[in-house]
């Protein structure tokens, strides 16, 4: 994974990159829910957020509205430490290996943006190691990628060629790998939810993913990229995923 530092150094996100010394464990901020907890959501920034700036979003009071039996966990996996080249292990050793000790009935991983992408890379580093994913328009990598999958008729006939060690020049190509196992896997599928803006810069790329996402799970949105577009979308995902979940027989 060290080679993935020149690759995501590059992303082309927009705006400026939050900083973070990657000497230090990953900066969190730990939401007490306001009933018993019995849930945990990690929340990953975007490419500009630090801790204050996830803080500032309104992401946490968002998810706690539809969940009160929830903690939330806003964790400042910022830029500095996707070019490190281990963010995905770094966030399961420091923050989600540790969650699961405290004995939560569940635990969901979010994210925004870059935080999406990291929500995908953590998925595919650690399958089935959280309940559930939402993503706030993740980046998804970049336009040569996505028009050869576009151009093969989606990921489900898409050719990938063979596995190959995750670095700078594969890590895209091996995390739609890993997203084209949710067309033979549904059930993988079932437990993602996925929500955008409608003007939203990186939305072109969304119906790729739509593809392999449960149509009811995408829930699109007037704005652009915004926290202001994913908190508010934020409280309709979670009642939608407690919804879902009590319709089950």
């Amino acid at each position: 994974m060290k080679a993935l530092a020149a690759t995501l150094a590059l992303i082309a996100l927009g705006g400026c990159a939050a900083s973070g010394d990657i000497r230090q464990p990953i900066p969190t901020q730990h939401v007490a829910a306001p009933q018993t907890a019995q849930r945990l959501v990690v929340v990953l920034p975007g490419r500009a957020d630090d801790l204050v700036a996830l803080q500032r979003s309104g992401i946490a009071a968002a998810i706690q509205s539809a969940w009160p039996d929830a903690d939330v966990i806003l964790a400042a996996l910022t830029l500095p430490y996707y070019r490190a080249g281990d963010a995905p292990q770094r966030l399961h050793s420091e923050i989600m290996q540790p969650a699961r000790l405290q004995g939560y009935r569940s635990i969901w991983l979010a994210g925004a943006s870059m935080g999406g992408m990291g929500t995908l890379l953590y998925d595919a580093a650690f399958p089935g190691a959280v309940d559930g994913l939402v993503l706030f328009a993740p980046y998804l990598g970049d336009t040569s990628l996505l028009r050869e999958i576009r151009d093969a008729g989606g990921v489900a006939r898409w050719q990938p060629g063979p596995p190959q060690p995750v670095n700078a020049d594969t890590w895209q190509r091996e995390l739609w790998r890993h997203l084209q196992t949710w067309t033979s896997q549904p059930a993988q599928a079932q437990r993602v939810w996925l929500t955008y803006g409608d003007t939203d810069r990186l939305r072109d790329a969304m119906p790729l993913l739509e593809r392999v996402v449960p149509p009811t799970q995408v829930l699109r949105r007037e704005g652009g990229h915004a926290w202001s577009v994913w908190s508010a979308a934020a409280v309709d995902v979670f009642h939608a995923i407690d919804a879902k979940s009590a319709a089950k027989p």
